[in-house]
């Protein structure tokens, strides 16, 4: 049994370096320096990314406090909830935007670059003037409806819901109105122009009757309707990606976070006797076979919330997050195949492994639960500073389910 008594205060210190070095905007971006070592901050990362971990960060927190109901954590909560809807107010449309940023901000200009490809638009917030990143993913939209489905339930705030209220009731206004595809508006900067149309939810089932469910328990007078109706079309083909998805296990990982994600809130908030319950829980059934042994915590989190206590699991879980601790902060560079580690690869493809890599071992990366286990090298130089949200989610689901 881990010795978690420390825990805690490891979470709390995560908190509050997030806030004061991951959020400048309300909306978690990851600083990078100017070298391994240096505390000379050069510019922030992982910007294109911002929203679906600001969604992530808000769950990890709301789960905080449903625990320890601190009001350090609600502060963080309502601040973060404004980084939200800063991401939907900017665009003008109900869109939701990737990121933000003052068009004076000092580092604006290398957030651009790393950026770009994504389109760049100007955008006003209190009558502040942004750039803010387009060509928006499903990857986004689904990581901050998770956070917004997690938080209402677990904040019993009336005024904190109401601003859930309000913003998942846009983001699905903007989703329905345009039919389930993302649609940019005009105006982006001409060296940065990005794409019209960014994607679509269309051929996903699971994503939007989760966003709907979202909807019809925040707003059941607007959107339960809405979600019954397409639920009567659709809930037979929840699972229809997720078999193609599970035949490989280590390509485009991130693929089976966004089903974690989408299900937990879809399969949690369905009723008990509804038949579309079954159709859900055999898609989740189909994601959980092919994670299941991949040493995941944050899934194996997700899975103690959906069938409840498995003491094999459970335990699994601790020792998973006790091996995190272990891990940098940076994102060095790493070559699971060279020494110390000599780590067999089983190609195709050369980064893939013959087994799962230990967690304290496991290539550095923004989000580690998103990341294939078998991956054997990959990282930057070392001078980005990760957030720990992949810590602090974990741990804080671990504590309100109990596992701790």
């Amino acid at each position: 049994m881990p010795d978690t008594a420390a825990w805690e205060q490891k979470a709390v210190e995560i908190s509050d370096n997030i806030q004061k070095r991951h959020t400048p905007f309300k909306t978690v971006l990851d600083p990078q320096y100017a070298a391994p070592t240096s505390t000379v901050l050069e510019h922030y990362a992982r910007a294109g990314d911002s929203a679906i971990w600001t969604g992530h960060y808000l769950a990890a927190e709301a789960f905080r406090y449903k625990v320890t109901a601190s009001t350090a954590a609600l502060a963080n909560l309502q601040r973060t909830l404004e980084g939200l809807q800063s991401l939907v107010d900017i665009t003008g449309t109900g869109l939701l935007a990737r990121c933000l940023f003052p068009e004076d901000w000092e580092f604006a200009s290398a957030a651009i670059r790393e950026e770009c490809r994504h389109g760049i638009r100007r955008g006003t917030v209190d009558g502040d003037k942004y750039l803010w990143v387009g060509n928006t993913s499903r990857d986004q939209y689904s990581g901050v409806f998770f956070g917004l489905g997690a938080a209402y339930d677990l904040v019993d705030n009336e005024a904190f819901r109401s601003s859930i209220r309000t913003l998942v009731t846009q983001l699905l206004e903007f989703l329905l109105k345009h039919l389930w595809t993302v649609v940019m508006p005009g105006g982006a900067l001409p060296e940065c122009p990005g794409r019209s149309i960014s994607t679509t939810f269309i051929g996903r089932p699971e994503q939007q009757l989760n966003f709907l469910q979202i909807g019809r328990r925040v707003s059941p007078e607007r959107f339960a309707g809405e979600y019954k109706k397409f639920r009567t079309f659709f809930a037979a083909f929840t699972f229809s990606q997720l078999p193609l998805e599970a035949l490989d296990t280590h390509g485009s990982y991130f693929k089976f976070n966004l089903a974690a994600i989408n299900l937990y809130n879809l399969v949690r908030l369905e009723e008990t006797r509804s038949r579309s319950l079954r159709h859900y829980r055999h898609a989740y059934g189909i994601l959980r076979n092919a994670v299941r042994d991949h040493g995941n915590a944050h899934f194996n989190m997700i899975d103690r919330a959906l069938n409840g206590a498995d003491p094999v699991r459970d335990q699994e879980t601790l020792r998973l997050l006790e091996d995190w601790l272990k891990r940098p902060e940076d994102d060095g560079f790493m070559d699971l195949r060279q020494p110390p580690w000599n780590h067999p690869a089983c190609p195709p493809p050369d980064d893939r492994g013959c087994n799962v890599v230990p967690v304290a071992e496991r290539v550095r990366t923004d989000f580690l639960w998103q990341r294939s286990p078998f991956l054997l090298f990959g990282g930057g130089a070392g001078t980005i500073k990760g957030s720990g949200i992949d810590f602090i989610l974990p741990y804080w689901m671990a504590r309100y389910y109990e596992v701790l």
